[in-house]
């Protein structure tokens, strides 16, 4: 939980949050990204849960709803049941200031296509186009993924990798930056 949870600090603590009111997660798991990034956000902030699974909306609205403090449910949250990747794509210029992806793997060796949907170019620069100036996109990873980070450089994001935890898995966040 550690890292979800970093997922949102991350981009989302050291920008002032007073500034953030757009905020778009792709994916939602059992909500703790989610949560953390209410924590930090604003009373008028929007945030846009992309979910590709109704079952998991529905532990998130109902089970699992305490160990969240019921974030799903948080006035600011709307729950799109919808590919994050075919979200994006349909997304207009500069509509979020913060992109959250908290997806089940994060890029890795498979996802090393140029068509890949998610992680590859056209996708990287789908995101990049999504985020006004100074936005930041931040995208969960189960492992270290070197050749994830370069494409996000040749994207025209300004990279940071950060590690999300102790001991175990060697989970990180990367944060890309666009220009101001």
């Amino acid at each position: 939980r550690r890292s979800e949870e970093a997922l949102a600090t991350l981009p989302l603590r050291d920008r002032a949050p007073t500034k953030a009111r757009d905020v778009l997660v792709g994916g939602l798991g059992m909500g703790y990204t989610l949560r953390a990034a209410l924590d930090l956000l604003p009373a008028e902030a929007r945030v846009t849960v992309v979910e590709l699974n109704a079952d998991v909306a529905a532990w998130c609205r109902g089970p699992l709803s305490a160990l969240t403090g019921g974030a799903v449910g948080d006035a600011r949250v709307t729950v799109v049941l919808a590919d994050v990747g075919a979200h994006l794509a349909q997304a207009p210029r500069g509509a979020y200031d913060a992109i959250l992806f908290d997806l089940y793997e994060g890029p890795h060796a498979a996802t090393q296509s140029p068509d890949d949907p998610l992680y590859g170019p056209r996708a990287l620069g789908r995101a990049r186009d999504a985020l006004r100036p100074g936005g930041v996109f931040a995208v969960w990873s189960e492992e270290p993924d070197a050749r994830f980070e370069r494409r996000l450089a040749d994207a025209g994001f300004r990279v940071e990798k950060h590690r999300a935890g102790r001991g175990g898995r060697a989970h990180v966040v990367y944060l890309g930056y666009t220009s101001r």
